[in-house]
């Protein structure tokens, strides 16, 4: 069996529970089934392309040699990502007028715009909204830059205080038998070739690299999620680091020092999308977690007010993303991209479906650039998948919520 090869089978191997369902088409239409109509959708998006959030992105001896330069401060929203973002926020444009959610010749005035106060956040919103209405002065709700904001971040901090020992079970339950142990040796192949990018072929006879230390979690405290530790947490961190450094377009020789392929990235991509299965997807965690963001989506989706918006966008981080995903029970395999990783720039729609009664139905979709795309800036071939929501049923539609339902199940 070539390297390669090896790769994706332990990629998919490692996420073999994360599988998309049968028959589903990436580029099927997300129209509405026969006696309902879209009036509503909330766009969870995550922010756009941007460096390591710290100017020495991990810690000395990780990598061989020095990490690439970036245009922006750590952590901010590239130019690249930002053109990235108009793009796709065009393309939902379309979309949006086809179903009516946007007007066709006038500003939008039922849209609620919201961001975590990070920059990238709040770029990434302003950017969204430049190409959803270009020309449109659009508000967006956020908080001072860098100001923290806890409805993004519900608990660390205490906002939603954790009982330990649920937070430990939930953890244990999506680790699976033989524990975090277990999981570091199935990724071991993986992990050995990723200490080659970071470190040359002199990887094995060097301290360098990330594969020597031994993966832990910290346990969850009651004002603190659980934590990653080791080589697991070093991997997941310079797989994505590697993701953004090829999504921003950077040359070939300052992608993984020119040792790393788009293949790889994608394959590497799986230690960041295993971090969210075991962290962050877990009903219970991912409920805490939710508990600042889930009121207003569920409140932009039940306003039965005339003012109510029609629109709403988060901007937001992909630990969101892997919350609401956890609690509705969605997976997807974008193009280039990791299963289940949340892509730069990548959202899960929810969109309210009405009959002509009045009553109300919620289904769920994801919505992104490939890694090729991102690359290019562009959004001509978005994947745009519509996906079941775990344990709903609604007028004989599988993955369709009534609006009470899809409320429990944020609510956990």
């Amino acid at each position: 069996m070539t390297i390669m090869r090896r790769f994706r089978t332990l990629l998919w191997v490692a996420m073999a529970a994360n599988s998309l369902p049968a028959g589903a088409s990436a580029d099927e239409r997300l129209v509405a089934p026969a006696g309902l109509t879209v009036d509503r959708t909330v766009v969870v998006m995550r922010h756009g392309v941007r460096p390591p959030t710290k100017a020495q992105p991990m810690p000395e001896g990780v990598a061989r040699d020095p990490w690439p330069r970036w245009p922006v401060a750590p952590g901010w929203l590239t130019p690249h990502g930002a053109a990235a973002v108009e793009a796709i926020a065009s393309a939902d444009r379309a979309a949006f007028l086809e179903t009516r959610l946007l007007p066709a010749h006038a500003c939008p005035t039922h849209i609620a715009l919201l961001a975590d106060s990070d920059q990238r956040t709040i770029a990434t919103a302003r950017s969204y909204a430049d190409g959803l209405a270009p020309g449109c002065a659009l508000s967006i709700e956020h908080l001072a830059q860098d100001t923290p904001d806890p409805l993004f971040d519900q608990i660390d901090g205490g906002h939603a205080p954790l009982d330990p020992a649920r937070a430990q079970a939930a953890v244990a339950a999506a680790v699976g038998p033989g524990g975090i142990a277990a999981i570091e040796a199935r990724m071991r192949p993986l992990l050995a070739r990723l200490d080659q990018v970071l470190c040359g072929r002199a990887a094995s006879a060097t301290r360098c690299g990330i594969a020597r230390e031994p993966t832990t979690i910290a346990p969850a405290t009651e004002r603190g999620r659980p934590k990653l530790r080791g080589a697991l947490d070093r991997a997941s961190t310079a797989a994505q680091i590697l993701l953004l450094e090829y999504a921003d377009g950077k040359p070939a020789a300052d992608v993984g020092w020119g040792r790393v392929t788009a293949d790889e990235i994608t394959a590497f991509g799986a230690f960041h999308a295993l971090e969210f299965a075991m962290l962050a997807r877990p009903p219970y965690l991912a409920a805490r977690n939710m508990a600042g963001l889930s009121p207003r989506i569920i409140g932009w989706l039940a306003d039965a007010s005339p003012d109510a918006p029609t629109l709403a966008m988060i901007a937001g981080h992909d630990t969101n993303i892997a919350n609401l995903a956890g609690l509705l029970g969605l997976h997807w395999r974008v193009p280039g991209i990791a299963v289940d990783d949340p892509v730069p720039g990548g959202a899960i729609l929810i969109e309210r479906l009405s009959d002509a009664a009045g009553n109300h139905f919620i289904r769920a979709a994801y919505r992104a650039q490939s890694l090729d795309e991102l690359r290019a800036g562009t959004a001509r071939a978005l994947y745009r998948q519509r996906l079941p929501i775990a344990g709903c049923t609604a007028r004989g539609i599988p993955g369709l919520c009534t609006l009470d339902a899809f409320a429990a199940k944020l609510n956990g």
